[in-house]
């Protein structure tokens, strides 16, 4: 089999986390977010010392007095209280929407400068990775997997073909809806080379939670060579066994669904499996890439991803074997 093992990258690990940011994007809704959160809890603190203030002067000022009579000048306290929170909250709210405003101004100014278009369609339940080129035949395809530069701004181009997605990917950026026949964008920037994960954050169907995306963040020559091997031509059969593979993947409804480029399939329904054993997971982040997981999401999806658009496809043993070993050369 030929199939890459996970991909793992110096010190780094899968992130998946808005408290944990390492992009410019994120860390400005970080900063944000540990704005409010200090500001609520500012709030609640001197709320909860209003009313044990308020409980205590009431149960001292009780004492030798009718249950019904009025105090004036603790009425006007009061008032003069109750007017200073209110304007106090108003304040506060005011504060807040600017800050949030001026924050989503700044995220938003990095438009323009970006270096690198990702143009990621939503599917019910996978990400379509497109790298447009001027020449439409240099355009790469892949899925559910996007590699980009460190230290370079990306702009994602984002679109659906079916329901409202969302895509999210905290460590980097943050959330921005895929409404269909709306078109929007949003920009990626990494600080560090890493794995970061990202989810599909709008309920879109059944297998939602099973809508996953990585971002993989390299060098810029590794971004390079990377690119480099996924603009070639599928690999051609080495063997005996990858040929038969190939036999079984053309002459079934694989290639009815599936592109793998250098070959007479060109579907379009499914990811295109030009270069699938180079990437870390299957059904977008639900399996990891082993000939195993491989062999049974052939075998039989709906028991993987119930729901799924992928048919279970009638093949025999030997010819399941064969399948696998050739997508496994697919590198």
């Amino acid at each position: 089999m030929g199939i890459a093992p996970t991909l793992v990258l110096a010190g780094c690990s899968d992130w998946q986390s808005a408290l944990h940011p390492h992009g410019a994007n994120a860390r400005k809704i970080f900063d944000l977010i540990w704005s409010f959160s200090a500001v609520a809890a500012g709030t609640w603190l001197l709320v909860m010392l209003a009313l044990g203030a308020a409980l205590l002067r009431r149960r001292l000022a009780d004492r030798g007095r009718s249950a019904h009579e009025i105090d004036p000048r603790q009425e006007r306290r009061f008032t003069h209280a109750v007017g200073g929170a209110t304007a106090l909250t108003v304040l506060v709210l005011i504060i807040l929407t600017t800050a949030s405003f001026f924050a989503g101004k700044s995220i938003a100014s990095l438009s323009g400068t970006e270096t690198l278009v990702v143009r990621i369609t939503g599917h019910q339940w996978w990400w379509e990775v497109r790298y447009p080129k001027d020449d439409p035949s240099q355009s790469i395809v892949t899925a559910n997997e996007i590699h980009v530069p460190v230290g370079e701004p990306v702009k994602v181009e984002l679109d659906s073909l079916d329901v409202i997605h969302s895509f999210w990917v905290p460590g980097l950026a943050g959330k921005r809806d895929l409404i269909p026949g709306r078109p929007s964008e949003l920009t990626l920037i990494a600080d560090k080379p890493g794995i970061y994960r990202g989810q599909c954050a709008e309920f879109c169907g059944y297998q939602h939670a099973h809508m996953a995306i990585t971002v993989i963040a390299e060098s810029r020559e590794a971004f390079d060579a990377w690119q480099s091997r996924q603009n070639t031509a599928a690999s051609a059969p080495a063997g005996e066994e990858e040929r038969r593979g190939q036999q079984a993947f053309l002459s079934t409804g694989c290639a009815l669904c599936h592109t793998i480029r250098g070959t007479p399939a060109s579907g379009t329904v499914g990811p295109d499996l030009s270069h699938l054993a180079s990437r870390r997971a299957l059904a977008a982040d639900t399996l990891a890439m082993t000939p195993g997981a491989l062999a049974a999401w052939i075998a039989d999806p709906q028991s993987m991803k119930p729901g799924a658009k992928m048919p279970r496809i009638a093949l025999s043993a030997d010819d399941l074997n064969a399948v696998v070993t050739y997508l496994g050369s697919l590198e």
